[in-house]
């Protein structure tokens, strides 16, 4: 150990007539801990939100849709066969969109009613994974309706956990469709109406999905929307979703025109691109608490500066060089900055592990689209926070020790 070192710990030492400059160097340890401390956590929880999100959206939608101008597709199996053979592409699922009417005697509301294929939506949508009660197979089970139980054959729709709270509704209830995309007649459009029996109830956990979105299988939305074969676009799943943009340009380039591809990023990208906004700016705003700190610092040593004028001044007589007075100072900077850091990885860590696990903090989900405080702590985010407070304690301490190397042994000792 140099005596650099040896002395910059020596001053960090409590004693009887330095322990104000002693007790100001704790304050600094706590501010930079409490610093790197919000910052990690800040970070992990919006890190958390974002994937959160991702997931949340992703299971509701596909990668990669693909829809045609005027939008309709026909012979859409020749179209799936064709998508299926394309780089990266995994699975196809067909779909139909539309806003309609459900209606039970007690309640009414609107939602987005999506046709899906029971057969095949499972490979490309999660919503398996996110049903509470049924099965998508249920979709399947229509036919004509006996006479002993008429409920059981009718087409199954699945509804959003918060859609079947608003119609309270639950299995094997009724269900009844309006479409306005009725005949017209002379007294006005006549809407079309169907009943349907709820075979399965979903929760996203986000509350937009849940309380607007309803499935019904998709042989049942093109007989309701008079579609016949045609349908309203192609859901795919890619092996990799950060490649989705790549695959989805590659596409639609094969497809050629008429054709419309769209992946999830751009379809999600001004939500995506203020999240991540949102995380810089709270980067930014948290650091400041760390930049607080380092003023902190700054005064920790200029005093200490002041206070050992007379060692300065001995230790340069003694044949120490400026560069060598200097470093004493920046050490001891460095030891309250990077206490201050490890401190506040540890604390920042700790508490994301506690808010992970037990998740006390919950969201109203009326308002917020997760229900629970998300948390993921990525390496890079912790090992950045770590690196940007060591570097502006150490800018911290660059002043003060340069401010020491430059005191001069015969002005220092002139009145002792």
């Amino acid at each position: 150990m140099g005596y650099e070192w040896f002395i910059s710990l020596r001053y960090l030492k409590a004693k009887r007539r330095q322990g104000f400059i002693s007790l100001i160097s704790v304050i600094s340890v706590a501010g930079v801990a409490v610093g790197v401390m919000a910052l990690i956590v800040v970070l992990a929880v919006m890190t958390g939100f974002t994937d959160s999100l991702r997931e949340k959206i992703l299971g509701i939608n596909s990668h990669i849709v693909v829809q045609r101008l005027g939008g309709r597709i026909q012979d859409y199996k020749k179209l799936s066969e064709k998508v299926l053979q394309a780089d990266g592409v995994m699975a196809a699922t067909p779909y139909t969109y539309s806003q309609t009417m459900l209606s039970v005697p007690e309640a009414s509301s609107g939602a987005v009613v999506r046709g899906i294929d029971p057969a095949t939506a499972a490979e490309v949508l999660s919503l398996s994974d996110q049903l509470l009660s049924g099965s998508i197979g249920a979709l399947a089970a229509e036919g004509i309706k006996p006479a002993v139980s008429p409920s059981k054959k009718l087409p199954g729709i699945i509804l959003g956990k918060e859609l079947a709270r608003t119609l309270h509704v639950d299995i094997d209830s009724n269900i009844r469709l309006f479409s306005l995309s009725g005949p017209l007649t002379p007294m006005g459009v006549i809407p079309k109406i169907k009943t349907c029996r709820v075979v399965g109830i979903f929760d996203t956990g986000m509350y937009e999905y849940d309380s607007s979105l309803a499935y019904i299988s998709i042989n049942t939305a093109q007989d309701f929307l008079e579609l016949g074969n045609d349908i309203h676009g192609l859901e795919l799943k890619v092996d990799d979703i950060y490649r989705a943009s790549e695959i989805a340009a590659k596409l639609e380039k094969d497809l050629g025109f008429g054709f419309i591809v769209k992946d999830w990023i751009s379809m999600n990208k001004n939500l995506f691109s203020a999240l991540k906004l949102e995380k810089t700016a709270m980067f930014i705003i948290l650091a400041l608490i760390v930049l607080v700190a380092a003023f902190n610092i700054i005064s920790t040593l200029i005093m200490v500066v002041m206070s050992k004028g007379k060692d300065i001044a001995i230790l340069k007589s003694m044949g120490a060089t400026s560069m060598g007075i200097m470093r004493i100072f920046v050490y001891e900077g460095l030891i309250i900055g990077l206490t201050g850091t490890v401190l506040g990885v540890i604390g920042g860590l700790v508490l994301c592990e506690v808010l992970s696990r037990y998740q006390f903090i919950k969201l109203p989900s009326d308002v917020y689209p997760i229900t629970t405080l998300p948390i993921k702590v990525l390496p890079m985010d912790v090992t950045l926070v770590a690196i940007s407070a060591a570097l502006i304690t150490l800018l911290a301490t660059i002043y003060p020790s340069w401010q020491a190397s430059k005191l001069e042994p015969a002005v220092a000792l002139r009145y002792e």
